[in-house]
């Protein structure tokens, strides 16, 4: 008696959650938003293994990542994760108000060599993240692979304390969600990776200027359009 009015109340909570959530959740939900390249800022690059002086490099996303994207792109409240048998499969679920259910997606996990369990938990989140299509582009970088400075690797094979990866700068580029471009500078500057080719992207100036050189619109209408500093403004004038 008592576990079936416990299974009702859990109904009727759940019920009454469903119809909070129907009238708060976002109209504008864009799920496609999910699957938007990552930020160069939200990728972290760590060794995979050396042999010599070689370093194969990883691309790799925090777990904090997929908890941002998931609170911008359908809110906080309208997302959550269950651990599933014994942290080793995670499920992440979003509420769907055409629905009016949550629907998940679920996937398994390994266990990171540190912190065993909390690593565990931490991948099995992740993974059911990219079930969901954030950092699914991740599987598409190219083969990271550098040449390490003599200061770099110890004589065990291992990196030394002068390889400072978390210092070096990154650039990608995409072309319709697909990494096109992928390239790094050292500490120091200097470039140490680089795969495709770059594309440089024109601001609304530079558009500008090669419209009008190419003869697809008239200084003129440029003018009247858009708006630049007295600089540029005199710049377009005597072209």
């Amino acid at each position: 008696m008592k576990n079936e009015k416990d299974l009702k109340r859990k109904d009727e909570f759940e019920e009454l959650l469903s119809k909070q959530l129907e009238d708060v959740i976002p109209h504008n939900q864009d799920l496609t938003q999910l699957t938007e390249p990552l930020n160069i800022e939200d990728i972290d690059f760590r060794v995979q293994r050396i042999y010599g002086r070689d370093a194969i490099l990883l691309a790799y996303k925090d777990a904090r990542v997929d908890m941002n994207r998931l609170d911008k792109v359908v809110g906080s409240m309208y997302w959550k994760r269950e651990m599933l048998d014994n942290n080793t499969r995670c499920r992440v679920s979003i509420y769907n108000k055409d629905l009016k259910e949550w629907i998940g997606k679920e996937d398994v996990g390994t266990p990171s060599a540190t912190e065993k369990e909390k690593g565990l938990a931490s991948d099995s989140f992740k993974r059911a993240c990219f079930n969901w299509g954030i950092g699914r582009e991740l599987y598409d970088y190219p083969i990271i692979k550098i040449k390490l400075l003599p200061n770099e690797v110890k004589s065990d094979g291992k990196p030394s304390h002068e390889f400072k990866l978390r210092d070096w700068v990154w650039f990608n580029q995409f072309t319709n969600g697909k990494i096109t471009y992928l390239a790094c500078k050292d500490n120091n500057g200097s470039k140490r990776f680089e795969w495709g080719k770059y594309h440089k992207v024109l601001n609304e100036y530079e558009s500008a200027l090669e419209a009008i050189e190419s003869g697809s619109v008239t200084k003129e209408y440029v003018l009247e359009t858009y708006e630049f500093n007295e600089e540029q403004i005199q710049t377009i004038n005597n072209l």
